[in-house]
Protein backbone atom coordinates (compact mmCIF):
# COMPACT_ATOMS: atom_id res chain seq x y z
CA UNK A 1 0.00 0.00 0.00
CA UNK A 2 1.61 3.51 -1.44
CA UNK A 3 0.76 6.50 0.63
CA UNK A 4 1.03 9.78 -0.75
CA UNK A 5 0.43 13.14 1.03
CA UNK A 6 -1.13 16.25 -1.02
CA UNK A 7 -1.05 19.79 0.32
CA UNK A 8 -1.81 22.76 -1.48
CA UNK A 9 -1.03 26.44 0.47
CA UNK A 10 -2.46 29.83 0.96
CA UNK A 11 -1.08 33.00 1.26
CA UNK A 12 -3.35 36.55 1.49
CA UNK A 13 -2.41 39.95 1.67
CA UNK A 14 -4.87 42.39 3.25
CA UNK A 15 -4.54 45.98 4.43
CA UNK A 16 -5.34 46.59 8.09
CA UNK A 17 -5.99 50.08 9.60
CA UNK A 18 -3.92 50.95 13.41
CA UNK A 19 -4.93 52.49 16.04
CA UNK A 20 -2.20 53.72 17.99
CA UNK A 21 -2.97 55.32 21.29
CA UNK A 22 0.27 56.45 24.09
CA UNK A 23 2.70 54.32 22.42
CA UNK A 24 0.73 51.17 22.47
CA UNK A 25 -0.91 49.60 18.97
CA UNK A 26 -4.17 48.00 19.26
CA UNK A 27 -7.37 47.41 17.12
CA UNK A 28 -10.65 49.10 17.38
CA UNK A 29 -14.22 49.13 15.34
CA UNK A 30 -15.42 52.51 15.76
CA UNK A 31 -18.98 51.50 14.16
CA UNK A 32 -20.42 48.30 13.83
CA UNK A 33 -23.87 46.65 12.54
CA UNK A 34 -25.31 43.33 11.87
CA UNK A 35 -23.11 42.88 8.62
CA UNK A 36 -20.14 45.15 8.81
CA UNK A 37 -17.07 46.32 11.03
CA UNK A 38 -15.85 50.09 10.37
CA UNK A 39 -12.51 50.04 11.93
CA UNK A 40 -11.41 53.55 11.17
CA UNK A 41 -13.15 56.57 10.16
CA UNK A 42 -11.97 60.09 8.94
CA UNK A 43 -12.84 63.12 10.07
CA UNK A 44 -12.13 66.01 7.07
CA UNK A 45 -13.26 68.64 4.86
CA UNK A 46 -13.10 66.56 1.80
CA UNK A 47 -11.71 64.21 -0.26
CA UNK A 48 -12.77 60.64 -2.40
CA UNK A 49 -11.95 58.57 -5.09
CA UNK A 50 -10.62 60.03 -8.40
CA UNK A 51 -10.30 57.47 -11.44
CA UNK A 52 -8.83 56.90 -14.88
CA UNK A 53 -7.92 53.96 -17.14
CA UNK A 54 -4.65 53.07 -15.25
CA UNK A 55 -5.33 54.53 -11.73
CA UNK A 56 -7.77 54.89 -8.54
CA UNK A 57 -6.79 57.84 -6.16
CA UNK A 58 -7.98 58.08 -2.76
CA UNK A 59 -7.72 61.04 -1.20
CA UNK A 60 -8.63 63.08 2.06
CA UNK A 61 -8.60 66.51 2.37
CA UNK A 62 -8.28 68.71 6.17
CA UNK A 63 -6.71 66.54 8.48
CA UNK A 64 -4.28 67.59 10.82
CA UNK A 65 -1.01 66.17 12.10
CA UNK A 66 -0.91 63.51 9.43
CA UNK A 67 1.95 61.13 8.54
CA UNK A 68 5.17 58.89 8.94
CA UNK A 69 6.98 60.03 12.13
CA UNK A 70 9.59 57.49 13.91
CA UNK A 71 11.51 57.16 16.83
CA UNK A 72 14.55 54.60 18.25
CA UNK A 73 11.92 52.15 19.40
CA UNK A 74 8.17 53.29 17.66
CA UNK A 75 7.02 54.09 13.99
CA UNK A 76 3.59 56.59 14.10
CA UNK A 77 1.47 56.97 11.04
CA UNK A 78 -0.65 59.56 11.66
CA UNK A 79 -4.08 59.82 9.50
CA UNK A 80 -6.57 57.95 7.46
CA UNK A 81 -3.85 57.67 4.74
CA UNK A 82 -1.45 56.24 6.32
CA UNK A 83 -2.68 53.14 7.40
CA UNK A 84 -0.37 50.23 7.22
CA UNK A 85 -0.46 47.76 4.94
CA UNK A 86 0.23 44.17 6.24
CA UNK A 87 2.92 41.47 4.44
CA UNK A 88 2.37 38.12 4.88
CA UNK A 89 3.80 34.90 3.09
CA UNK A 90 4.35 31.77 3.29
CA UNK A 91 6.67 29.05 1.82
CA UNK A 92 5.06 26.08 -0.40
CA UNK A 93 6.48 22.67 -0.41
CA UNK A 94 6.04 19.39 -2.50
CA UNK A 95 4.36 16.78 -1.60
CA UNK A 96 4.91 14.12 1.03
CA UNK A 97 4.88 10.64 0.54
CA UNK A 98 4.46 8.80 3.69
CA UNK A 99 6.92 6.29 4.10
CA UNK A 100 7.32 2.68 4.39
CA UNK A 101 4.27 1.48 2.30
CA UNK A 102 2.19 -0.83 4.98
CA UNK A 103 0.78 -4.31 4.54
CA UNK A 104 -2.68 -4.13 4.45
CA UNK A 105 -2.77 -7.54 7.08
CA UNK A 106 0.15 -7.27 9.42
CA UNK A 107 -0.27 -3.35 9.70
CA UNK A 108 2.11 -0.93 10.83
CA UNK A 109 3.04 2.82 10.74
CA UNK A 110 3.85 5.39 7.60
CA UNK A 111 5.45 9.15 8.24
CA UNK A 112 6.04 12.19 6.41
CA UNK A 113 6.27 15.63 7.32
CA UNK A 114 6.19 19.00 5.46
CA UNK A 115 7.77 22.49 7.02
CA UNK A 116 6.44 25.70 6.69
CA UNK A 117 7.25 29.07 7.17
CA UNK A 118 5.51 32.31 7.85
CA UNK A 119 6.39 35.87 7.21
CA UNK A 120 4.47 39.12 8.32
CA UNK A 121 4.66 42.15 8.94
CA UNK A 122 1.39 42.34 10.42
CA UNK A 123 1.94 44.16 14.28
CA UNK A 124 -0.46 41.53 15.73
CA UNK A 125 0.94 38.66 14.23
CA UNK A 126 -0.64 35.36 12.63
CA UNK A 127 -2.52 32.06 12.16
CA UNK A 128 -2.10 28.94 10.62
CA UNK A 129 -4.66 26.88 9.67
CA UNK A 130 -4.69 23.27 8.56
CA UNK A 131 -7.43 21.92 6.57
CA UNK A 132 -8.50 18.78 4.48
CA UNK A 133 -10.23 18.64 1.37
CA UNK A 134 -12.20 15.59 2.15
CA UNK A 135 -13.74 13.61 4.79
CA UNK A 136 -11.99 10.89 4.98
CA UNK A 137 -9.28 13.14 4.21
CA UNK A 138 -6.56 9.93 3.03
CA UNK A 139 -8.65 7.90 0.32
CA UNK A 140 -8.23 5.74 -2.48
CA UNK A 141 -11.39 5.66 -4.14
CA UNK A 142 -13.62 4.07 -3.29
CA UNK A 143 -11.40 2.73 0.09
CA UNK A 144 -10.57 5.53 2.50
CA UNK A 145 -8.36 5.20 5.98
CA UNK A 146 -10.53 6.86 8.93
CA UNK A 147 -9.48 10.59 9.99
CA UNK A 148 -7.21 10.06 13.35
CA UNK A 149 -10.41 10.46 16.24
CA UNK A 150 -8.90 11.79 19.12
CA UNK A 151 -12.28 13.29 20.77
CA UNK A 152 -12.33 16.87 22.57
CA UNK A 153 -8.69 16.72 22.87
CA UNK A 154 -5.73 16.00 20.50
CA UNK A 155 -4.46 12.34 21.76
CA UNK A 156 -0.86 12.90 23.26
CA UNK A 157 0.35 9.33 21.92
CA UNK A 158 -0.89 8.11 18.21
CA UNK A 159 -2.67 4.65 18.46
CA UNK A 160 -4.85 2.29 16.74
CA UNK A 161 -6.09 -0.75 17.99
CA UNK A 162 -6.19 -4.65 16.35
CA UNK A 163 -8.70 -4.48 13.34
CA UNK A 164 -8.52 -0.67 12.92
CA UNK A 165 -6.57 1.86 10.58
CA UNK A 166 -6.30 6.13 11.34
CA UNK A 167 -4.77 8.99 9.10
CA UNK A 168 -3.48 12.15 11.64
CA UNK A 169 -1.64 14.93 11.99
CA UNK A 170 0.84 16.75 14.44
CA UNK A 171 2.18 20.43 14.10
CA UNK A 172 5.73 21.41 15.79
CA UNK A 173 7.30 25.02 16.60
CA UNK A 174 7.25 28.08 18.27
CA UNK A 175 4.11 29.36 17.64
CA UNK A 176 2.30 25.89 17.85
CA UNK A 177 -1.70 26.53 19.02
CA UNK A 178 -2.55 25.96 22.63
CA UNK A 179 -4.41 23.22 21.59
CA UNK A 180 -1.23 21.21 20.61
CA UNK A 181 0.75 22.26 23.39
CA UNK A 182 1.37 19.38 26.64
CA UNK A 183 1.84 19.02 29.99
CA UNK A 184 4.87 17.35 29.12
CA UNK A 185 3.38 13.60 30.42
CA UNK A 186 0.19 12.47 28.86
CA UNK A 187 -2.45 15.38 28.75
CA UNK A 188 -2.61 17.81 25.57
CA UNK A 189 -4.61 21.17 25.60
CA UNK A 190 -2.76 21.61 28.75
CA UNK A 191 0.44 23.00 29.99
CA UNK A 192 2.84 24.82 28.20
CA UNK A 193 5.23 22.45 26.34
CA UNK A 194 5.55 21.61 22.89
CA UNK A 195 6.83 18.26 22.31
CA UNK A 196 7.46 16.85 18.93
CA UNK A 197 5.63 14.22 17.68
CA UNK A 198 2.83 14.73 20.52
CA UNK A 199 -0.38 15.51 20.39
CA UNK A 200 -2.41 14.06 17.38
CA UNK A 201 -5.73 14.94 15.85
CA UNK A 202 -7.42 14.19 12.54
CA UNK A 203 -8.19 16.36 9.83
CA UNK A 204 -11.37 17.92 9.23
CA UNK A 205 -12.87 19.65 6.26
CA UNK A 206 -13.25 22.70 8.35
CA UNK A 207 -10.07 24.75 9.23
CA UNK A 208 -8.32 24.54 12.39
CA UNK A 209 -5.69 26.33 14.04
CA UNK A 210 -2.40 24.61 14.40
CA UNK A 211 0.01 28.00 15.29
CA UNK A 212 -0.68 31.65 16.01
CA UNK A 213 2.20 34.29 16.71
CA UNK A 214 1.58 37.53 18.67
CA UNK A 215 4.03 39.87 17.02
CA UNK A 216 5.87 40.76 13.95
CA UNK A 217 8.44 38.04 12.61
CA UNK A 218 10.03 39.53 9.84
CA UNK A 219 12.38 38.89 8.26
CA UNK A 220 13.10 35.20 9.63
CA UNK A 221 9.76 34.19 10.24
CA UNK A 222 8.34 31.25 12.38
CA UNK A 223 8.53 28.11 11.31
CA UNK A 224 5.90 24.87 11.37
CA UNK A 225 6.35 21.46 11.18
CA UNK A 226 3.50 19.72 10.18
CA UNK A 227 3.87 15.53 11.35
CA UNK A 228 1.08 13.27 9.15
CA UNK A 229 0.94 9.41 10.68
CA UNK A 230 -1.06 6.76 9.53
CA UNK A 231 -1.11 3.68 11.09
CA UNK A 232 -2.98 0.20 10.60
CA UNK A 233 -3.79 -2.12 13.21
CA UNK A 234 -2.95 -5.92 12.62
CA UNK A 235 -5.99 -7.30 10.44
CA UNK A 236 -7.63 -4.17 9.38
CA UNK A 237 -7.53 -5.67 6.24
CA UNK A 238 -6.98 -1.98 4.44
CA UNK A 239 -7.53 -2.73 0.73
CA UNK A 240 -3.89 -2.22 -1.28
CA UNK A 241 -3.51 0.57 -3.08
CA UNK A 242 -1.94 4.45 -3.60
CA UNK A 243 -4.30 6.42 -0.92
CA UNK A 244 -3.68 10.03 -1.06
CA UNK A 245 -4.58 13.23 1.01
CA UNK A 246 -4.86 16.70 0.02
CA UNK A 247 -4.90 19.34 3.06
CA UNK A 248 -4.95 23.18 2.98
CA UNK A 249 -2.78 25.33 5.25
CA UNK A 250 -3.90 29.13 5.80
CA UNK A 251 -1.54 31.70 7.09
CA UNK A 252 -3.97 35.21 7.70
CA UNK A 253 -2.67 38.45 9.48
CA UNK A 254 -3.91 39.21 12.70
Amino acid sequence: MFLLLRQSFFTSLVTTPLLILSLTVGFAQVRSSDNYLLQSDSINIGGGYSTSTNYVQESTVGEIATGRSTSTSYQLRAGYQQMQEVFISLSSVSEVVMSPSLPGITGGTANGSTTVTVITDSPSGYQLTIEGENSPALRNSPYSIPDYDAGAEPDYTFAVTAGTSSFGYSPSGADVAAAFLDNGATLCSTGSNETALACWDGLTVSPVMIAQGSVPNQPSGATTTVYFRVGVGSNANVIAGEYIATSTLTALPL
